[in-house]
């Protein structure tokens, strides 16, 4: 298995991506932005996407896109082939995907916006912290890639302040504050229970 920046050698597999995107929208009944095939293969042609290849088998992507000059990154499309799911590399994609934005833009706030448990929890571990919508991009390009996804509704009823998804955000200068906190409550709900 390899997990590589995508470059024009992977074009090839962007009908699938899209297809496995749609698909995992469907099984899982939530929310998902459909992403066309020649979508994804500008993210990849320009360097900001990742992807997980077995032998010369499509396993996982996903992708960067960069907001309101650079200001935020956003990483979205992450999908595994459902014969890869399970086995963590999912976390392996987004951990690429994360270096990847620090290396390119590295003042800008990271973010994501997901109703997936497994997402918010590797966000987490990566230094997310849920946040208000108001905390993200105010970019309405960026709102408009949700126009696809079932709960879009939810989006525009509610003036763009909330859905079903949860905002996450990384800062780039914050990551050992919110990790220290973070340290900091887990021991004390330790302490407590030993007591």
């Amino acid at each position: 298995m390899k997990i590589v920046i995508g470059n024009s050698s992977h074009i090839h597999f962007a009908k699938t991506i899209s297809l496995c995107i749609d698909e995992s929208a469907k099984d899982r009944g939530t929310g998902i932005a459909r992403r066309t095939p020649e979508y994804i293969i500008k993210k990849v042609q320009n360097g900001n996407a990742v992807i997980a290849i077995d032998g010369d088998q499509f396993a996982g992507f996903c992708y960067i896109e960069v907001w309101q000059h650079g200001k935020y990154v956003a990483h979205s499309g992450l999908i595994v082939s459902p014969q890869y799911r399970g086995k963590g590399l999912a976390k392996a994609i987004k951990k690429k995907v994360f270096e990847l934005s620090l290396e390119k833009y590295p003042g800008a706030k990271i973010f994501g916006i997901t109703t997936g448990h497994a997402v918010m929890k590797i966000n987490y571990e990566l230094g997310y912290k849920p946040v208000h919508f108001s905390e993200l991009t105010d970019d309405p390009e960026f709102w408009k890639g949700c126009q696809t996804c079932k709960n879009y509704d939810v989006l525009t009823r509610t003036d763009r302040s909330m859905c079903l998804c949860t905002g996450m955000l990384h800062e780039p200068n914050d990551k050992n504050k919110s990790k220290s906190k973070t340290t900091a409550f887990l021991n004390g709900l330790f302490k407590k229970k030993t007591k």
